[in-house]
């Protein structure tokens, strides 16, 4: 774990300020936020692009590849995209506390674990959707995490036989528009925007973020992010060490 350096524990005091004094906050986060709970962060030294597969992940979580290679995405999915023993950290926990203190108003995510509910977020807007989700593409019957983790080879529908899709957004695919469509009235009409543990790659989602005009911007990421210049606030450590110092006040 990394030590808080002094630089740290005063930009913790002054995003402590910022939370006690604003009432309308959105926090938009990626992979960074459940790196801490045991989830290998995508773009990470040791993350899963940069593990060796057949195929790159890019690949495999494609659209056309899940059409054309099911198997073989089943396969890759249940060992690489599934965490069921991840658990909550700090971060998702002291969201979910600012949520109930009636600070902040929405959580939008790039993340698919559901960890953020888990710890009792209500308000969570899912961009690429979530694994605790599962549809039959026939009839369109709902299915649990297990049913596709515990299955083996293509997933098919009890009622129809039709094949049972995760409810995530595989590169190809759209986003939701009403998802995009509430990320966009949060963020907008925010007070403060704390953005963390995401690098702002992945785009369309990353952009939803210029619809920012509030008052503070906080970024909150071990690596440099595009938006660092433009942050009234930029905390460069854990997520989970500077959430976890935070005390929320109603």
């Amino acid at each position: 774990m990394k030590m808080l350096t002094e630089t740290d524990l005063k930009n913790i005091e002054e995003f402590q300020r910022i939370i006690d004094t604003h009432n309308n906050i959105v926090f938009f986060g990626g992979a960074g936020v459940s790196t801490e709970s045991g989830i290998p962060d995508f773009r990470s030294v040791d993350g899963l692009y940069h593990q060796q597969y057949d195929y790159p992940p890019e690949t495999i979580l494609s659209h056309t590849f899940y059409v054309r290679k099911p198997e073989e995405f089943f396969r890759f999915y249940r060992n690489k995209m599934l965490f069921t023993d991840a658990k909550p950290n700090a971060a998702h926990l002291k969201l979910a506390e600012l949520e109930k203190a009636g600070k902040l108003k929405a959580i939008v995510t790039q993340n698919i674990d559901g960890l953020h509910q888990a710890a009792g977020s209500k308000k969570v807007l899912e961009l690429h959707g979530s694994v605790l989700r599962n549809y039959c593409e026939k009839c369109g019957k709902f299915y649990d995490l297990e049913f596709v983790k515990d299955g083996t080879g293509i997933p098919v529908c009890e009622d129809c036989g039709g094949r049972v899709k995760p409810d995530v957004v595989l590169y190809e695919e759209g986003l939701s528009q009403n998802t995009i469509q509430e990320s966009v009235r949060a963020i907008s009409q925010a007070e403060v925007l704390i953005i963390g543990g995401t690098s702002l790659a992945v785009y369309p989602a990353a952009g939803l973020i210029d619809y920012f005009s509030g008052d503070k911007l906080v970024v909150i990421n071990m690596a440099p992010t595009p938006r660092d210049k433009f942050a009234d606030l930029l905390i460069q450590a854990p997520i989970g060490q500077v959430f976890n110092a935070i005390k929320v006040n109603s």
